[in-house]
C-alpha cells in the first residue's frame, strides 16, 4: 500500500494538541482503510508531518477531516526507506512519553533537517587520471573520509554516489562543523583531488511533490557554484546556526554564506540554464533576457556569485553535461558535440581538453 507524508501549518498548537489528533486519527483510520504510522512537530514553526499508509491521497484527508478537522496544506507520496534515512524513523521515537497516566503518547521531534552534499571535482575523470589501481585507491580514501566524518557529527548518510555524498543532519551546527572537518581533513591528505560541500536546510514537504525536495535542489545548487575547498552556507542555515546559540564561523575562510539577494539569483540563474543549456544559438545577451537583467547587470551578479563570466559559465555547465554523457555512453563525440550546444565538434574537442586536460575521445576510450 501507499504511504503518504502530509504537512499541517499549526500555529499555536501544543504537543499535546497534536498527540491528541494523532490519537484521534488511530480511533478512526480503520474506516479510510488507512494506518497512521507516526508523525514530527515542531512547535516553534508551528508545523506537523504525518506518515500514513493509505490506499489514496483523497483517503488521508477524509479520516484527518473526521478525526480532527485538520486538513493537510500538502500530501505527498513517499518511500519509508527515504524517510528513515533522512528523518531517523518511520514509528514513534524512543522519547515519546504518556501524559498524565493516559495512553496518549506526547514528543516534539521536528522534521526541520540540514542537508549537506559533496561533489568530487572532475570524479569521472579520476579513473583516466590515475589508472584502475590508483582510482580505486583515491576512491576508497575519499569515501572514508566523508563518511567517517558524517557518522563522527551524527549525520545520516542518505545517498552516496561516484562524484559525492549526501546527508541529513539534526542540528545545523553539526552539520557545518562537519563539512569544515571534511574540508581540513582533505588538505591534510595531501590528495590529488578536492571536495565542494554545499548546505541547506528546511522542511520535507513543502510546495513541490519531491521528499525535502527543494532543500535538496538547493543544497546541490550551492554545491555546483562553490569553490575548491569551499563549504558554501544557505542563510537559512545560517539563522539555524545562530538559533541553535553557537557563533557563525565566519572567519572560516573556507565558508561562504550567502544572503537572500544571492540565493533568489542562483535560484533563477539555475532554473533558466537547466532549461537553454543545449540550445546552439544561446548567446550571453539571450540568456541575460530569460532571467530578467540586462548583459551588464548579469555579468556583474554571476560573476560575483561564481568568480566567472557568463559566457564561461554556459560552457562550463554544457562540458559538465557532455562529460556525463560520453560516461553513459549516450552519442558518439560528434552526436554529444551538437547535443550539448556547441557548433561543431572540433570547437568542443578543443574546449574539452582545455577543461579536463584530455580530448573527448581519448576519454570515451578509457571507459571500455
Amino acid at each position: 500500500m501507499p504511504i503518504f507524508m502530509d504537512r499541517h501549518d499549526i500555529p499555536g498548537l501544543t504537543a499535546m494538541d497534536v498527540a491528541e489528533g494523532h490519537k484521534q486519527d488511530l480511533m478512526i483510520q480503520h474506516k479510510y482503510g488507512c494506518r497512521a504510522l507516526t508523525y514530527w512537530f515542531d512547535e516553534k514553526r508551528g508545523t506537523a508531518f504525518c506518515l500514513i499508509e493509505a490506499p489514496k491521497q483523497e483517503a488521508v484527508e477524509k479520516m484527518h477531516d473526521e478525526a480532527h478537522g485538520l486538513i493537510p496544506r500538502k500530501i505527498i507520496q513517499v518511500d519509508s526507506h527515504v524517510v528513515e534515512a533522512f528523518l531517523g524513523r518511520i514509528s514513534d521515537p524512543d522519547t515519546a512519553v504518556k501524559a498524565n497516566d493516559s495512553d496518549l503518547l506526547v514528543f516534539k521531534d521536528p522534521a526541520f533537517r540540514t542537508i549537506l552534499a559533496t561533489e568530487l571535482k572532475d570524479a569521472l575523470l579520476v579513473k583516466s587520471r590515475f589508472g584502475v589501481s590508483g582510482s580505486l585507491k583515491l576512491l576508497e580514501t575519499h569515501n572514508a573520509i566523508i563518511q567517517e566524518t558524517i557518522t563522527e557529527y551524527n549525520g545520516q548518510v542518505v545517498k552516496k554516489s561516484v562524484d559525492g555524498f549526501m546527508a541529513s543532519f539534526n542540528s545545523a551546527t553539526k552539520a557545518v562543523k562537519c563539512a569544515v572537518e571534511i574540508q581540513m581533513r582533505f588538505r591534510a591528505s595531501n590528495l590529488q583531488m578536492s571536495v565542494k560541500i554545499g548546505l541547506s536546510a528546511g522542511e520535507p514537504v513543502t510546495g513541490k511533490d519531491d521528499f525535502f525536495g527543494e532543500v535538496i535542489q538547493f543544497a546541490k545548487r550551492l554545491c555546483y557554484i562553490s569553490d575548491e575547498g569551499q563549504v558554501m552556507v544557505s542563510s537559512t542555515v545560517r539563522d539555524e546556526y545562530k538559533r541553535e546559540g553557537v557563533n557563525l564561523l565566519s572567519e572560516e575562510e573556507a565558508i561562504r554564506i550567502l544572503n537572500q539577494p544571492e540565493e533568489q539569483f542562483l535560484n533563477r540563474l539555475m532554473d533558466i540554464i537547466e532549461k537553454v543549456w543545449n540550445e546552439e544559438e544561446l548567446n550571453v545577451h539571450d540568456f541575460a533576457k530569460q532571467i530578467g537583467l540586462s548583459k551588464a547587470q548579469l555579468y556583474r551578479k554571476i560573476t560575483a556569485l561564481t568568480g566567472i563570466a557568463p559566457h564561461k559559465f554556459i560552457k562550463e555547465f554544457r562540458l559538465k553535461k557532455a562529460i556525463e554523457l560520453i560516461e553513459k555512453q549516450q552519442g558518439n563525440i560528434s552526436q554529444i558535440a551538437f547535443e550539448t550546444g556547441f557548433s561543431n565538434p572540433s570547437y568542443f574537442s578543443k574546449c574539452f581538453q582545455k577543461r579536463f586536460g584530455i580530448l573527448p575521445s581519448d576519454f570515451a576510450s578509457t571507459l571500455v
